[in-house]
């Protein structure tokens, strides 16, 4: 009796910790932070922001290389002016 009380209890704490860390993290996913300007994203990532680490620069040469991140991007789309999918290069 007392294993599978000991069971049922471990199974609905492990239940709750993961819908609660679930939870958690979808959260932390939808702040993600949007610049004013390109100044103002070059201060955080001197290379920008690159949807995937696949896309390339359509700009030539760049001195740094970009910050990975689809979330930072699509928030920031709209300082990607040339549409090669990285804003704010540099």
């Amino acid at each position: 009796m007392f294993k599978k009380a000991a069971a049922v209890l471990l199974c609905l704490g492990l239940i709750f910790g993961f819908s609660y860390g679930a939870d958690h993290t979808a959260e932390a996913k939808t702040k993600v932070k949007t610049y004013k300007n390109c100044k103002a994203l070059n201060k955080d990532y001197k290379g920008g922001v690159a949807r995937s680490a696949k896309v390339k620069n359509k700009g030539g040469k760049t001195k740094y290389k970009p910050y990975v991140s689809k979330a930072l991007y699509d928030a920031n789309k709209k300082s990607d002016r040339d549409k090669d999918y990285i804003a704010c290069e540099r």
